[in-house]
Order: structure tokens, then sequence, then C-alpha cells
């Protein structure tokens, strides 16, 4: 089994659980590769490696062949490594501290991880990710997202207005700071605080979800994702922001955003105690009685 590790800085008590998985690979003799720059910061806490170990960076990272990417910290871990991830490439989402939509590895459970993969007593879910055209091709070859488009004022407290057509028929002009176009994996982030509702991974749809909109009768869409999503702005301000997971680039008024869904896709390692109600559950606390 080959891997690649990816992960951001993490906090010192994760630290003997990220030597336990290092450990772990060692002794079932895997190869694996650690992020450059990441490895560089594990080894001045010092994190110990066997012979195995290997660095890569985004310029190597493509030729690599590759059974699994690990990624070490929270789902904002995972979404940076949507520019770089080969297609196909299962990935693993450990968390370093609270318990995440994407990243739902505890890390109590890593030695158990290990055995699972090697054992292939695992699943793949897929996870639909959108894709952003515009004339001025503003993202470059990065124009897609796991989570959400989001257009967003700039620099004023003016809103603003977004016109959005679905499939060429007028749906609607948003006098607001923003409007989100979410996935489903991307529901249950800035959509969800924003008012919009949970979505299935797999159910095929986009949420589009104001953000603090003018007219308070105005609710969040569910459109099926072979839908074409047009976006065009106005406001006082001749600049706004649009951004993809957490890449964001300023962007003109006489610019045309165009959301459809993307031919890439996420590839993500659910293990047999992992579901996406039992996520939803744990993490925004359903059925909790916090009155004891």
């Amino acid at each position: 089994m080959r891997i690649a590790i990816y992960g951001r800085e993490f906090s010192d008590d994760f630290i003997p659980y990220f030597q336990l998985l290092i450990d772990e690979l060692d002794r079932n003799e895997v190869d694996y590769f650690i992020y450059s720059k990441f490895h560089k910061n594990l080894k001045s806490k010092g994190i110990t490696f066997g012979q195995k170990v290997k660095e890569y960076t985004r310029a190597t990272y493509p030729k690599l062949k590759l059974d699994f990417l690990f990624s070490i910290g929270g789902d904002g871990t995972i979404l940076d490594t949507i520019t770089s991830i080969k297609k196909g490439i299962p990935v693993v989402g450990v968390n370093s501290g609270r318990l995440g939509f994407l990243s739902n590895t505890a890390k109590t459970d890593i030695k158990k991880v290990i055995h699972q993969l090697m054992n292939k007593e695992y699943r793949i879910e897929e996870r639909a990710m959108l894709n952003l055209e515009t004339k001025s091709k503003l993202f470059g070859k990065y124009n897609f997202a796991l989570n959400e488009l989001t257009v967003h004022k700039k620099d004023s407290s003016s809103m603003i207005t977004i016109h959005v057509f679905v499939n060429g028929i007028f749906l609607n002009s948003y006098w607001a700071d923003g409007v989100i176009i979410a996935t489903p994996t991307g529901s249950t982030a800035y959509s969800l605080s924003c008012g919009g509702p949970i979505l299935m991974p797999n159910s095929n749809n986009f949420v589009i979800t104001p953000i603090a909109p003018h007219n308070l009768n105005i609710r969040p869409m569910v459109v099926p994702d072979d839908s074409v999503i047009e976006l065009k702005v106005e406001g006082r301000e001749q600049k706004f922001l649009a951004t993809l997971d957490s890449r964001s680039e300023e962007i003109s008024v006489d610019n045309l955003l165009v959301v459809t869904k993307s031919d890439l896709n996420i590839n993500l390692v659910q293990f047999p105690n992992q579901d996406f109600f039992k996520t939803i559950r744990n993490k925004l606390l359903w059925g909790a009685d916090k009155r004891n």
C-alpha cells in the first residue's frame, strides 16, 4: 500500500496520535509520502519516521502512484487538497481536533483505521463538485469547488444585487450581502449557517442560498445539479468577491458567472462505523439534552 500524507499545523496534544499513525504505517511496511512543508513541521515536533518515508511537493505529487491520501487536520485541510489531488485517489480524513463533516475519522481510531485499510474494510463515497466558468478565466485551471461558490460584496456596507438564472430562466434578483451556490457537501458549511437545508451527499442537487437578504421572505432554493446556474451582479461598487471553497478572487460587475456540475469528484473513504446521519447527529448535537 502506498499513501500520501498532507496536513497543516496541529496542537501538541495530537503529537502522540500522529506518531501512532507513523508507527502503524512502519509496522505494516506501508510506503508513505509526506508533503514537504508538513514533514519539516513534524520533525520540529519530535516525530520520528522509519525507512519508508519520503517527501513530496505539489510539483512531484502528480507523478506518485498512490492508493490513498491521508488528510490530517479538519475539513479545511481536505479543501486545501482539492487543487492538487489526483483524480480518483480516495481521501482518508483524520481529524486532529473536533469531529468534522468531511474529516470524520477520530484520532482515537487511527490504529483501527490502518487495520481496516489493510483488510479492505471500507467503502468509497463519491462527492460531487461544482465548476465555475467566467469570461476572464477567473480561477484558471482550478475553477472547481467541493463546498461552494460564494459571490459576496467587497469593501462596502452596501448590498449588491445578484440576478440568478437557472437553465436560462430567471429565478430571482437577490438584494443581499451575497449568494452561495452549494453542493450537497457544502450544504453543511457556509450555506447551513445562512439558513440553507442539509442535503444528502448523493442527492444530485445544488442549493442556492442568499446571504443576509434584504427581503426576509426570500428562502434558499434547491435545484438539480444538472442545471446551468448563471449569476449577474450589480452594485454601487464595480468590484466584488467570488470564492471557490477557501480561494477568493476579485471580479468586476461585467463578468457573467456560470455554475455547472464538475466532471471531477472527490472519493472519500468511509469505514464501517461511519455514516452521514451519524456525523450529522454528532456534529450538530442532534438529540443531545444540554439541560442536565
